[in-house]
Parts: C-alpha cells; sequence; structure tokens
C-alpha cells in the first residue's frame, strides 16, 4: 500500500507497551473487512482486452441500472456542453499505441477494482466505505458519506467520483443489488455490464474460487491486475491482448 497511507495509519495505532488499562476495549464483531484482511470469496470482473471493441454498452447500462436503482440517481448536472459533468461507475478509455503504420487502438474499460486491501476504506472519516467480508465488494454507505474526497485521494486509480446532486462518494457496486436479487433468474444475477457486453468481454465471478469462470480465464490466459506497485492487489483482472500479425496485400 502507499507509504504515506500506511504511515498515517500506524500512527493510529495503540502503542503496545501500554498497559492494558489505557488500552481501548475490543469493538464488536463487524460485518466488514479490516483492512489487509484476507477474504476466502472475492467476486470481480476480468475484462479481455482482446474481443472488448469499445462500443460502450458496458457504460450506458451500467448508468441505466444504477441511477434507477438502489445507488441511484447518478446526477448530470451539465451532460452537454464544453465542459460536461457526470456521475459514473464505468469508463472506457481508448487511445492508440505503437507507431504509424503499426498503431493499434486499444480500448481499456475502467472501473472500481474491488481491491483486497482498499485504500479508500482506512481514510474514510466517518466509515462511509467499507469492504464485505462475505463477498469483498467495495462499497459507500451514503447515509455516512460526507462527501470529502478523501476516499479519492487515496485511490491510485481513480475509481471514485463524487455525485453532485447529492454531495456523496459513488463507486461501481458490482450491482450488488442484482447479484443476490433471487427474483431474477439465474443467468441474470451479474452486474449490468457483464449482461450487456456484445462480445463477451466481461467475465463476472469469485476470483478465489480455482475452478470459477474467472478463476481459469486468469490462470490460462495470463490475467494481471491494474498497477500491482501500489500493493492494494485489486480483484478485478484484465486479459492482455493477443498480437495479430498484419496480412500484407
Amino acid at each position: 500500500m502507499m507509504q504515506w497511507l500506511k504511515d498515517i495509519l500506524q500512527s493510529n495505532l495503540v502503542d503496545p507497551q501500554s498497559s492494558s488499562a489505557s488500552r481501548p476495549a475490543a469493538p464488536p464483531p463487524s460485518a466488514r473487512a479490516l483492512p489487509g484482511e484476507t477474504l476466502a470469496k472475492q467476486l470481480a470482473l476480468v475484462i479481455d482486452l482482446n474481443v472488448c471493441v469499445g462500443c460502450h454498452a458496458c457504460v450506458t447500462s451500467c448508468k441505466q441500472w444504477n441511477t434507477s436503482g438502489s445507488a441511484g440517481p447518478l446526477a448530470d448536472v451539465k451532460p452537454y456542453g464544453a465542459d460536461p459533468t457526470g456521475t459514473f461507475f464505468n469508463r472506457v478509455q481508448t487511445y492508440e499505441a505503437g507507431t504509424f503504420p503499426g498503431t493499434d487502438t486499444i480500448h481499456f474499460p475502467k472501473s472500481c477494482l474491488h481491491c483486497e486491501d482498499p485504500p479508500c476504506v482506512p481514510v474514510c472519516p466517518t466509515g462511509a466505505s467499507y469492504k464485505r467480508k462475505e463477498d469483498g465488494i467495495v462499497l459507500v454507505d451514503y447515509d455516512k458519506c460526507i462527501g470529502c474526497k478523501y476516499c479519492a485521494w487515496a485511490c491510485p486509480y481513480g475509481a471514485r467520483e463524487l455525485d453532485e446532486e447529492r454531495q456523496v462518494m459513488t463507486k461501481c457496486t458490482l450491482c450488488v443489488d442484482r447479484v443476490y436479487d433471487e427474483k431474477l433468474a439465474p443467468e441474470d444475477r451479474k452486474p449490468a455490464c457483464v449482461k450487456a457486453c456484445p462480445t463477451g468481454a466481461r467475465l463476472f465471478g469469485d476470483v478465489k474460487d480455482p475452478t470459477s469462470e474467472v478463476s481459469i480465464a486468469i490462470r490460462e490466459r495470463g490475467g494481471y491486475a491494474l498497477m500491482p506497485e501500489w500493493e492494494t492487489t485489486p480483484a478485478n483482472q484484465y486479459l492482455p491482448r493477443r498480437a495479430t500479425p498484419s496480412s500484407e496485400s
């Protein structure tokens, strides 16, 4: 984890040499994961960069579902004009790589990575940001969020956004309200972005289960985490693009 964040957390720890009488009482059992706690289950996305075509179906379906679902409404104060603003949980970044004429267009979807050791959680002064023990999903309790943006500053991936209308921090929830909705058919209990992807570029499942579809894909296709140098251990992973030799006419 980032050294500055480690220093802040270390300064708040109780001195181990102090007497037991001066130590705070043990907190009650919590359903929330502690920073650095390893969980048995971790739901996550695995994105296949080889077949993502940058169609933005994942972006629009995410916006539609979450705006009308338990996470919304997601404000679009100025959706049009020179400086548009809006709240999105998922974005697709498109750029070119290589040197002409051998350039390559790359579409790179990015959202909250639901890190195993999320730096956004311990910096939250109200406890609004938390990681669930049962499935590893990182969420925000809007009733506790004060919109201070500490979580956005701590996140090295730029995955937090301020909803300008409600003044709360928002992020991808992995469509937790869909995943556990027993009224939906089992095949529909997936994030909206996964259901909408026309090329099957987005996989969803438990990356801690070695027999799951996502774990097999990571293992067989060389899946990798984004920016591992930050030591946050992102749960979401990417499958690399495969080089395709160009045919000469």
